[in-house]
């Protein structure tokens, strides 16, 4: 069986610390999708590290680490990732797996993707400009580069025909995109000779005949399920399948072989970039959220949006999901607060409705509260349920009776150690 692990809400949710908690009872951790517009953030023995492709799970000795074929790989991102790590004396070579039917990042697709942005202009997505979406299209336009085709002599004819492809493409926008090609192939060339040292697979083999093995696998989650392509905030989504079932296109997982769906999401809700969020709050309580929870992107360093929790939104994410358990992080950023307010249902067209619409605009959309009381105490110094304070239990009391799933770790820090069981 393969356990999976997600974000409920816009990204951003903490998945990275938790699959690092995690990882001990796991054989593999195995990315399903997704690209280096993910950042991971894990924080032990006071240093913090950022990842963006590699699997969370590199840190830990006992742990074999797989990039999956739903993955799309920039070998230049890729490279700097592993030149951070160098300094811990991981044996990427050994510990560190990548599908052969991943998709690769060519330099041309970042410029794509800049040039649709602009293009764009008002009503831009607010991509992270990786080249993520461009490198998407070309996967289901059946044009794409894969991991496996670096294993064969004609594959930088393959990159020639593909990135003129591209920049014919960039020019059609007829934006000011100012760019020196022959600098982004030159890093890009190098990122690949790194990548080609790694070791390739076929990567849904190579789950098969784990599974068959008896190893625990544990498959790690990208962005939010609110982000997802098909379920999320179209258009301002991702362009990858963030939910359950992404895992089984991602990793080549039958759906019967699905074990434990943990669903991570924070105590209040935040966003990155672009698109409705109906708790969105302008005031000094967001405010608040944002300093506290020190509330910027892993990858892109932008301030993140904030608002109170989103039980409509929380809940459609447990559905769509299957999601069995459930992980709260950052309650110790609600500390201080004389009232916890949740949305509980949305009035939408003129009537109160507890399900997410299809359009969730704030012209359409105006959030119904339900207030709670807050607390006051510091939870960063505490390791044990039994010393949360009564009012955050009845926050989680009253949230696990609202989505009818049982909330099995609180995190109160940023820290490995700041990870409380219940």
């Amino acid at each position: 069986m393969v356990d999976l692990l997600l974000g409920l809400q816009w990204g951003d949710e903490g998945k990275g610390k938790i699959v690092d908690v995690l990882t001990k009872d796991y054989d593999i951790i195995a990315r399903f999708q997704g690209g280096p517009n993910a950042g991971h953030t894990l924080e032990f023995d006071g240093i913090k590290h950022v990842l963006h492709t590699i699997p969370s799970g590199i840190f830990h000795k006992n742990a074999m680490n797989v990039v999956g074929n739903g993955v799309v790989i920039d070998p230049v991102i890729f490279k700097k990732e592993l030149d951070n790590l160098e300094q811990f004396q991981i044996d990427f070579v050994a510990k560190l797996l990548i599908s052969r039917k991943a998709h690769l990042i060519l330099p041309t697709h970042r410029l794509l993707d800049a040039a649709s942005e602009t293009a764009k202009g008002k009503a831009k997505i607010g991509s992270t400009l990786k080249g993520i979406g461009p490198t998407y299209m070309d996967k289901t336009g059946r044009n794409g580069m894969r991991v496996g085709d670096l294993e064969f002599t004609d594959w930088k004819e393959k990159y020639r025909a593909l990135a003129d492809k591209h920049e014919a493409m960039i020019a059609y926008y007829d934006v000011d995109i100012q760019y020196n090609l022959d600098e982004l192939e030159a890093e890009f060339f190098e990122g690949v000779e790194t990548l080609k040292k790694l070791t390739f697979i076929d990567s849904e083999q190579y789950i098969f005949d784990a599974m068959a093995a008896g190893k625990k696998i544990l498959a790690e989650g990208a962005q939010g399920s609110l982000l997802d392509i098909d379920f999320g905030t179209y258009p301002f989504v991702t362009s990858s399948n963030t939910t359950a079932a992404g895992a089984c296109t991602g990793l080549g997982v039958a759906p019967g072989k699905i074990g434990s769906v943990l669903g991570i999401f924070k105590a209040y809700t935040t966003r990155v970039g672009s698109g409705p969020f109906p708790t969105e709050l302008f005031d000094d309580a967001g405010a608040t959220m944002g300093r506290v929870g020190n509330e910027f992107g892993a990858t892109t360093g932008r301030p993140r949006r904030c608002g109170w929790l989103d039980l409509v939104a929380l809940k459609y994410a447990v559905q769509i999901n299957g999601v069995t358990e459930l992980m709260m992080m950052k309650a110790d950023v609600l500390s201080g607060f004389d009232t916890i307010k949740v949305c509980t249902a949305y009035h939408y067209k003129g009537e109160q409705i507890t399900h997410l619409p299809y359009n969730i605009e704030a012209e359409y959309v105006t959030p119904v509260y339900t207030e709670l009381k807050g607390w006051k105490e510091d939870l960063t110094k505490l390791s044990k349920a039994e010393e949360l304070p009564a009012a955050l239990n009845a926050y989680i009391a009253y949230l696990e009776k609202e989505l009818n799933v049982p909330i099995k770790i609180v995190s109160v820090g940023p820290d490995r150690l700041q990870t409380i069981l219940r």
